[in-house]
């Protein structure tokens, strides 16, 4: 007999070793997250996956699932909480949704759609961040960046080449290229490197295939994200 969890009082099965966010995403039942990416150890940075756990505010992306536990997920405190998040995204970059080419295939802006996030409520920093298009096949622009390290973890993990990593502290953190220059042209980064796959937002480019679908029939133009992960796809996937 397998064991169970409810989520939102729905009961939701698991197996050993799963966390909380395994057994959602198995049982297609959307929690809202960014840094996570079922392929790679669980991250915990972004913290939109908290969940509220037999009372208490845990990540459900690195809580393992216990018999009988019972979750919160879809309440309005924890989406208020994640909007506050997502406004803190926006401001902390520089995100200009209606000029970037990942509009409709972003994950930031879909989770933002998702939660009603329709207006800013903070000042923007308007940082000063690079563009790096030293590299022959991909685009990089710190402008978008979210520190998620999904692209850091998979270079390092799966594509064994560490060439991506992140510098600094605080709101001074940044994601850095393990090259000698510093450029992504400069390192053996490849477009068919996993990491170049990765990315929730438009950070990491792939160039001359922006608007090989157009606006307005990309994933998240005709489909929710809840809806996307609840047919058990996943961002930027293209529908036939």
């Amino acid at each position: 007999m397998s064991k169970t969890i409810t989520i939102d009082g729905k009961t939701i099965p698991f197996m050993d070793g799963q966390t909380i966010m395994d057994a959602a995403l198995a049982a297609r039942v959307y929690i809202p997250h960014l840094c996570h990416n079922p392929e790679f150890k669980p991250h915990g940075s972004c913290k939109l996956c908290t969940v509220k756990a037999n009372g208490r505010l845990v990540s459900s992306c690195t809580m393992p699932a216990c018999e009988g536990m019972e979750v919160e997920n879809g309440t309005k405190e924890l989406n208020d909480e994640r909007r506050d998040l997502v406004r803190m995204l926006f401001v902390e970059g520089n995100h200009l949704c209606p000029t970037c080419e990942k509009s409709g295939n972003c994950q930031l802006q879909a989770v933002a759609y998702c939660l009603g996030m329709m207006s800013p409520r903070y000042n923007h920093f308007y940082p000063q961040r690079e563009v790096d298009a030293s590299h022959p096949d991909v685009f990089l622009d710190r402008n978008r960046c979210i520190l998620c390290e999904l692209c850091v973890r998979a270079s390092r993990d799966v594509d064994g080449k560490n060439v991506f990593g992140l510098s600094g502290r605080g709101i001074g953190s940044r994601l850095v290229v393990n090259s000698c220059s510093g450029r992504l042209g400069d390192s053996d980064f490849a477009v068919s490197d996993k990491a170049a796959q990765v990315c929730p937002t438009g950070a990491i480019l792939i160039k001359r295939q922006g608007f090989k679908v157009p606006i307005g029939q990309r994933i998240y133009d005709h489909k929710t994200i809840c809806q996307v992960e609840s047919q058990g796809k996943t961002g930027g996937e293209e529908d036939e």
